[in-house]
C-alpha cells in the first residue's frame, strides 16, 4: 500500500459523494496502491450511512466511526493507526481542499522531504473572521516553534509514515503536526494548494477555539525546547521568584532589625512569602501534571478514541 488518505469528518453527509468521486479520479491515476480512510467523528446526521453506501460501491473507501465527537486530533489519530500506506495524506471533508493537489504534495516528498504542508492560495474565507486571525496565528506559531509555515491551519498535508509513528496527538495538537515532526528530525516544507469556498454545511472552526490552541502551543513549545531538560525553564522561573522573594524578605528584615520599622499589618510580608513558595508550587504542580498525563498515555498506549465499528480492512 503506497498511499493512505485520511479524512476526518463531522456532519459532512452532503459533501462525501463528491469528495470520494474526486479522490477516486486522482488516486486512480496513481501507479501505486492507495486507500481512503474516512473517520466519522461522532456525526449526528447521515454521514456514516453515506459512508456505508460508498464503501459498498468502492472497497478503496474505508470507514471508521467514533462513538462520540472526540475532536479532530483524535479522529486523525484513529486514521493514522488504521493507515497502511508508506505516505499518509490528510485533508478536510468539506470540499475546500482539492484532491487534485495530492500529486504535487507527493512530488515534493520525492525531493527528500518528510512532511509537505499545503499553503492555501488564494484563501476563500472571510478576511476579518478567518483570514486575519489565521495570519496572526501562523506568525505566532512560526515564531514560537521555529518552524516557519504560512498556513498551519491547512488540513491538506502529506507525511511519511515513519514520521507519524514518533508523534503523539492530544488536545488540539493536530495543527502543530509539522512542528512536532520537525522536533523528531523531519524535513518540513510547504507548497501552494488551491482552496475552494465552502458550499455545504458550516465551518466547525471559530474564535472560540483560540484559548485551547494557545494552551496547546505552550505545550508544544515546552516539548520542543525543554522536554528532556525542564529544569532549564522551570528552574529559571523558580530561581527568579525565589531571588525576588528572598531579596524582599531581606529588605524587610533590615527594616525591622536595624531601622526598627514595625512589620505588622504590612501585606508586603505576605508577598515575599508568596514569591518564594506559592509560585514555585504552582509551577511544579503544572509540570508534574503534564508529565503524568503523557506518561499515562504513552507508556500504557492508552487510546484517545474509541471505535464503534469499522468497514473494510
Amino acid at each position: 500500500m503506497r498511499l493512505s488518505v485520511v479524512v476526518p469528518v463531522h456532519n459532512e453527509e452532503a459533501s462525501l459523494p463528491e469528495l470520494v468521486a474526486r479522490l477516486e479520479a486522482v488516486l486512480g491515476g496513481l501507479a501505486a496502491g492507495s486507500e481512503v480512510i474516512v473517520v466519522d467523528d461522532g456525526s449526528t446526521d447521515g454521514t456514516f450511512a453515506m459512508l456505508r453506501r460508498l464503501h459498498a460501491e468502492n472497497p478503496r473507501v474505508l470507514a471508521i466511526r467514533l462513538r462520540t465527537n472526540f475532536g479532530q486530533s483524535a479522529a486523525l489519530a484513529a486514521g493514522f493507526d488504521a493507515a497502511k500506506g508508506e505516505v499518509v495524506v490528510t485533508m478536510d471533508g468539506d470540499l475546500q481542499n482539492d484532491p487534485a493537489d495530492i500529486p504535487a504534495l507527493l512530488a515534493k516528498l520525492e525531493e527528500g522531504y518528510d512532511v509537505v504542508s499545503g499553503w492555501r492560495r488564494p484563501r476563500r474565507d472571510p478576511f476579518w473572521r478567518r483570514r486575519l486571525p489565521s495570519i496572526l496565528a501562523n506568525w505566532l506559531i512560526s515564531r514560537i516553534t521555529g518552524v516557519t509555515l504560512h498556513d498551519y491551519g491547512c488540513a491538506l498535508k502529506a507525511y511519511r509514515r515513519e514520521v507519524l509513528e514518533h508523534v503523539e496527538l492530544y488536545g488540539e495538537m493536530h495543527r502543530f503536526l509539522p512542528a512536532l515532526a520537525k522536533w523528531v528530525g523531519a524535513a518540513v516544507t510547504e507548497v501552494p494548494v488551491r482552496h475552494h469556498p465552502r458550499r455545504q454545511g458550516r465551518s466547525k472552526y471559530g474564535l472560540g477555539r483560540t484559548p485551547r490552541v494557545l494552551l496547546d502551543l505552550l505545550t508544544v513549545k515546552f516539548m520542543m525546547s525543554y522536554w528532556t531538560r525542564p529544569i532549564q525553564i522551570f528552574g529559571l522561573i523558580g530561581l527568579v521568584l525565589a531571588v525576588a522573594g528572598l531579596g524582599l524578605a531581606l529588605a524587610l528584615a533590615y527594616e525591622r532589625l536595624v531601622l526598627e520599622v514595625p512589620l505588622a499589618n504590612r501585606p508586603i510580608v505576605l508577598l515575599a512569602v508568596l514569591l518564594i513558595f506559592i509560585g514555585i508550587q504552582f509551577i511544579s504542580i503544572g509540570l508534574l501534571g503534564e508529565m503524568v498525563v503523557r506518561t499515562y498515555h504513552e507508556s500504557q498506549r492508552k487510546p484517545i478514541y474509541i471505535v464503534r465499528e469499522r468497514l473494510g480492512a
